[in-house]
């Protein structure tokens, strides 16, 4: 592991073939390294398949795609090369199927419905813009929402990816006026010291938001199927 924050991750593998392995990403992880030199999901995948196959030397890690750091939820790696290019390229013609849910502030009005912005994102800030018409250097995003469960003042909601862009998520839900839960940078006047009692949530760590990517739906490296991932939604949000 990396020098820095250790994080005992407690990997969980939830799919694992010749070509591809699916893992849980709790939340506060980084998938990738930084320059905070924390501890990663990456190395952590990387150990186990040494471990597992006794690897030696370096270990083959194909990383397609990641989440935030305060996100939890799965996360797919290519084994090979023709694992990670057949992940890569369904990811580039928008074939893989991606569903997240979250904990949002309030109830969004409607219940479903289609949200279509255009994001800029400030990279020294590590913050997205959003623009309800398309403007220079702006990228369009569009997500399909529906509101599952109300929890209190709060709901449960259900997000289907239209596009994949940076904080696109949070960036669009704080703009339609129901942020998710424990997200300081997209809405700070919600954050964690603030929440109603009776949420509980992860959230209330530093590094820790109620969103969850909860499925995934991919085609397989060598065979001509789908194969569909699902998790339930994190017990720390007191739901179920």
């Amino acid at each position: 592991m990396r020098a820095g924050q250790k994080i005992d991750m407690g990997l969980h593998v939830l799919y694992e073939d010749n070509h591809i392995i699916a893992v849980y990403k709790p939340t506060g992880v980084l998938v990738q390294a930084d320059d905070t030199g924390d501890a990663t999901l990456c190395d952590e995948v990387k150990y186990y398949l040494k471990q597992k196959y006794h690897k030696l030397g370096k270990v083959f890690l194909g990383v397609v795609h990641r989440l935030d750091r305060p996100v939890s939820g799965i996360v797919l790696f290519g084994k090979t090369s023709k694992g990670a290019a057949r992940l890569s390229e369904q990811i580039r013609n928008h074939t893989i199927k991606k569903t997240y849910h979250a904990l949002v502030i309030g109830t969004p009005l409607p219940n479903a419905g289609t949200l279509i912005n255009f994001l800029k994102k400030d990279e020294i800030k590590n913050v997205v813009m959003v623009f309800d018409h398309e403007t220079p250097d702006t990228l369009r995003a569009e997500l399909d929402y529906e509101t599952v469960k109300k929890v209190g003042d709060n709901a449960i909601i259900k997000i289907n990816l239209k596009t994949g862009r940076s904080h696109q998520i949070r960036a669009q839900l704080a703009h339609l006026g129901h942020p998710i839960v424990g997200d300081v940078k997209y809405e700070p006047r919600h954050s964690p010291k603030s929440l109603k009692e009776g949420v509980e949530t992860k959230a209330n760590s530093h590094h820790s938001i109620a969103l969850c990517a909860t499925s995934v739906e991919f085609k397989l490296a060598t065979k001509d199927e789908i194969k569909k991932i699902e998790i339930e939604i994190p017990q720390e949000w007191k739901i179920i």
